[in-house]
């Protein structure tokens, strides 16, 4: 498949520090440098003077000056930071798809730590840490005060040993005490299997530098197992916190032949980027529907636009969470990185999505399916009726044994998901729908 990249500029849509990794090489456009705050300069120096001669303990130039640079940093969105060595290094690791920690997306909200999604398979889902909850403890520290960075920091840790994450959640009259043991977080972030034959479905927990290779290879395998091809997907986005931009395109671009995905759009107009898509659709216009919720951020949230822009997806489910800015990643030294908000992105259509996330086309609530156990065997139908007409067609069923019951009829072996998952369940109901309706034409 063809990439329209501007590789000479990469960027990344992250949430966390040590979740992803993107390194950007280009200038950017340069505008006319104002004259330098003098007044505000001597008073920086001032202050760096008083802490270095009056606090109670000391402390080395080194460290006071990434203390300012993380203030200067932390002062401009929730998506700017510092990045140390260590944190460079995690960053790394986590765009491989590998990496230490509970598994969580965060971000930070009125000085709590927000869970943004937990990944898929991690410890943090199984131990029921939810998109939403708000952590206001880890073990017995408390969150109010600390930086994101110092947050991020208490969660990592040798695998095996366990964190105690105190949690607020909406809905729950008490703040909910959870156990999370960590581990090595081995992100696969790429699923799916067939649901019923001819209809597919596609889970992606993730945006990572070889998810849409993983992708197009899972693709090819359900259509090799079903004897009709695909002739529908659900393309599952829920709960997936993004990843790196180039990812979100090349997503988009396998099922879109021409147009823009997404274009980003920083200070002036030189710095406007565009990401186009190539002429091939690996569906060849099987219709989609994307399912998306809060815990859908960043990538998936250009995903989810470009696809409803261009009329190729229909996009179910609830809001997105509203993350519409791209960090650049810029080196500042072999071991110290600045992460920085440098643009906006824009859907096809001009939309942005910063602070307002995506409307799904058609709103569901995140609701559970149970199945009616009524006795099917009990019920009464016409052929049951005494002195009933014959159908006419010459084939009329041999009348019943009424000294032998009739067997209840056959339960139908059912994908687990779909019975507990309502809002796949009406997306696979969708899919039927729009099937029958283009095979009249």
């Amino acid at each position: 498949m063809k990439r329209r990249f501007d590789l000479a500029r990469l960027l990344i849509l992250g949430l966390i520090p040590g979740a992803l990794l993107i390194l950007a090489s280009g200038a950017f456009a340069e505008e006319p440098k104002p004259p330098l705050p003098m007044q505000e300069l001597r008073a920086f120096a001032e202050i760096f003077g008083r802490i270095k001669e009056n606090y109670v303990e000391p402390v080395d130039d080194k460290s006071l000056l990434e203390y300012a640079i993380r203030g200067m940093l932390a002062g401009l969105d929730p998506h700017s930071s510092y990045l140390n060595e260590e944190e460079f290094a995690d960053l790394q690791a986590g765009t491989s798809g590998e990496f230490g920690g509970l598994g969580i997306e965060v971000g930070q909200e009125d000085g709590f730590v927000k869970v943004i999604s937990p990944i898929d398979d991690t410890p943090a889902q199984r131990a029921g840490v939810k998109a939403g909850d708000l952590i206001i403890r880890l073990d017995e520290k408390p969150v109010k005060g600390m930086s994101l960075e110092e947050a991020v920091s208490l969660m990592r840790g040798k695998p095996g040993t366990e964190v105690i994450l105190t949690i607020a959640r909406e809905g729950e009259e008490k703040p909910l005490r959870i156990t999370v043991v960590r581990d090595i977080i081995k992100v696969a972030s790429v699923k799916g299997r067939m649901l019923e034959e001819g209809f597919a479905y596609v889970r992606l927990s993730h945006f990572q530098a070889r998810t849409t290779d993983d992708m197009l290879k899972k693709i090819s395998q359900l259509k090799a197992e079903s004897k009709d091809g695909i002739r529908g997907l659900v393309l599952d986005l829920r709960n997936n916190p993004g990843g790196i931009l180039n990812g979100a395109v090349s997503i988009s671009d396998a099922f879109l032949t021409d147009g823009i995905v997404v274009y980003t759009q920083g200070r002036n107009e030189e710095s406007r980027l565009d990401f186009n898509a190539a002429p091939d659709d690996v569906l060849d216009g099987a219709p989609i529907v994307v399912l998306v919720n809060g815990g859908s951020a960043s990538a998936s949230e250009i995903v989810a636009g470009a696809l409803q822009d261009h009329r190729r997806a229909i996009i179910m489910g609830s809001q997105t969470f509203g993350k519409g800015s791209v960090q650049t990643i810029i080196p500042v030294s072999k071991t110290a990185a600045v992460k920085l908000t440098t643009a906006r992105y824009f859907t096809p259509s001009g939309r942005s999505i910063q602070g307002e996330g995506i409307k799904p086309d058609i709103v569901l609530s995140d609701a559970k399916l149970t199945r009616n156990e009524t006795d099917e065997s009990t019920r009464i139908k016409e052929a049951d009726l005494a002195g009933h007409l014959e159908n006419g067609n010459g084939n009329a069923a041999p009348e019943a044994d009424p000294a032998r019951p009739t067997p209840p009829a056959p339960k139908v072996a059912r994908v687990p998901d779909i019975e507990d998952d309502y809002q796949l369940s009406e997306a696979l109901n969708l899919l039927k729908g729009i099937s029958i309706y283009n095979s009249w034409n």
